[in-house]
């Protein structure tokens, strides 16, 4: 659904990704409704656009995370509202602006997928960045708590994205918790790396998005004549909610 979002902007035709925690010729399932709500959903003259439709909940593309592997409810939108609830054959939306789509669709067809996702855990060394430099393009840090990086060893993180960077290639921080999002201002470990080496940060994008956005970013994204800030920041599909400068 992330990806989707990135290779089909501005869509005005509906696109539903959907699926089920049961297979549909059980007779307790939640494949019957799923589909059923898909349906009744992308019937909906205002609905439009790359959604998950599950569990009742109508999630945006690029918001939605599966929180739980056998619950009804699995999927849940990240520090976004859902754009919708169906109850009772009945659509109830809450994005108020969700109907004002007006620039024309845009198609894409690359993503690149020479992206890495590194979870940082306590003890790890920068070094092991330096070890798969040649085989990615644009590397995605999980670091701890609001963007904070380890800042101990002779080969500390602070070199090793310095290298990256120094390569031209992309390096964003992310946060490994899912609520409230990233800020690398708040702690001096996080706050240096970004200044001394102009990453790029998710602030408040779902891990999903952030691997879809740099894909398509590096793939077929960065086609118009401005910077890989300006095409990361750009809000797609309720991916983030970002204030002008924010980025440093």
């Amino acid at each position: 659904a992330a990806a989707l979002s990135y290779l089909i902007q501005n869509n005005r035709k509906p696109i539903v990704v959907t699926g089920a925690q049961k297979p549909i010729n059980l007779e307790i399932t939640d494949a019957r409704m799923n589909l059923r709500d898909s349906l009744r959903f992308v019937m909906d003259d205002r609905a439009y656009g790359v959604n998950i439709v599950f569990g009742g909940k109508v999630i945006a593309g690029t918001r939605a995370k599966k929180e739980r592997s056998k619950s009804y409810n699995a999927f849940s939108s990240i520090n976004y509202p859902d754009i919708a609830v169906i109850q009772e054959k009945r659509i109830i939306f809450y994005i108020e602006d969700y109907f004002r789509l007006t620039e024309q669709v845009r198609f894409y067809h690359r993503m690149n997928e020479r992206v890495l996702l590194l979870k940082i855990i306590p003890g790890m060394d920068g070094r092991i960045l330096n070890t798969l430099a040649d085989e990615y393009d644009a590397v995605i840090i999980e670091s701890f708590g609001v963007g904070g990086l380890p800042a101990y060893g002779r080969h500390s993180f602070l070199e090793a994205v310095d290298n990256w960077c120094s390569r031209g290639k992309k390096v964003i921080m992310a946060t490994q918790v899912a609520h409230e999002g990233s800020d690398m201002t708040v702690y001096e470990v996080g706050n240096r790396i970004k200044r001394e080496c102009g990453i790029l940060e998710s602030y408040d994008m779902t891990l999903e998005a952030v691997v879809a956005k740099a894909m398509w970013m590096l793939g077929d994204g960065n086609t118009e004549d401005i910077g890989p800030k300006e095409v990361f920041y750009r809000r797609v599909n309720y991916d983030i909610i970002f204030e002008p400068g924010r980025e440093g």
